[in-house]
């Protein structure tokens, strides 16, 4: 089996919701660092010295190859990303081994059978 990391990060308002949409998309389980910071293309507004933005969580999750689009897309999607900037990013990247899925690889076989 082949995996993929999708690391997402978001406004924390948006966490919960982002979080959900990778599960229905079929990830099987998920990392959620909290109070990430982060800037933009424009730098966050200050009032006398201090950050009015808001807090970002950075979200990680180790899919299998054939369901890491849909669930990108998905979070995407749930997210807002292209519609509302400073919502957050996501993106892909290849792993080329892992270790310590014994527990989810049944789970994960019986999703991804009808797309391999």
């Amino acid at each position: 089996m082949k995996f993929k990391l999708i690391i997402a990060l978001v406004s924390d308002d948006l966490t919960d919701s982002i979080v959900k949409a990778a599960r229905d998309g079929g990830a099987t389980g998920l990392t959620v660092l909290p109070n990430a910071r982060g800037e933009g293309l424009k730098a966050a507004k200050t009032f006398l010295g201090l950050n009015l933005a808001g807090s970002r969580d950075v979200i990680l999750t180790l899919v299998e190859q054939h369901l890491s689009r849909q669930i990108l897309e998905m979070m995407a999607e749930v997210g807002e990303f292209e519609q509302k900037p400073g919502s957050g990013i996501a993106f892909m990247l290849d792993i080329e081994d892992a270790v310590g899925l014994t527990s989810q690889i049944k789970t994960i076989k019986s999703e991804i059978e009808d797309k391999i």
